[in-house]
């Protein structure tokens, strides 16, 4: 596995160059990789307008991989059968991270991994894919304000 530097916080530049590293695994390997966001996540500014636009610009284009499924869950779904629950990842069933306010978590109990796939997969029912995920991603970069 390799290792990622670690960048200093006021280092921006250095800090994309490593993020856009990262993006390599993507097309490298034989990995496959399934994400859903919620479509709030698309109008969130953090770093303003032009780092938003740039986020769904590349969102668009990865959303084209063959190795890339990406869903938005709309706003107007009704989430009475799943409440927002906090970020995570799962990989490959051997591990879930969490990510929590005061800290990074990482489960390895099986029972507790399958707790995490079923809220994936059921969230993951909710989205939707293709073009109506682009139209969703293409009505938030349409609305940033110049």
């Amino acid at each position: 596995m390799r290792r990622h530097a670690l960048v200093p916080v006021d280092d921006v530049a250095a800090a994309v160059a490593e993020r856009m590293d990262r993006q390599r695994i993507l097309v490298e390997g034989g990995h496959t990789f399934a994400f859903v966001l919620e479509e709030a996540a698309l109008r969130y500014q953090v770093g303003g307008p032009e780092v938003l636009a740039g986020q769904l610009r590349h969102l668009l284009d990865i959303m084209q991989l063959a190795s890339v499924s990406l869903g938005v869950i709309p706003a107007t779904v009704d989430r009475t059968p799943r409440w927002p629950v906090e970020d995570f990842y799962i990989f490959d069933n051997a591990q879930a991270n969490v990510e929590l306010v005061s800290g990074f978590l990482t489960i390895t109990q099986p029972r507790e991994i399958a707790m995490y796939a079923e809220t994936f997969a059921a969230l993951a029912k909710l989205a939707v894919y293709g073009s109506a995920a682009r139209t969703l991603m293409k009505a938030a970069l349409a609305g940033i304000p110049a």
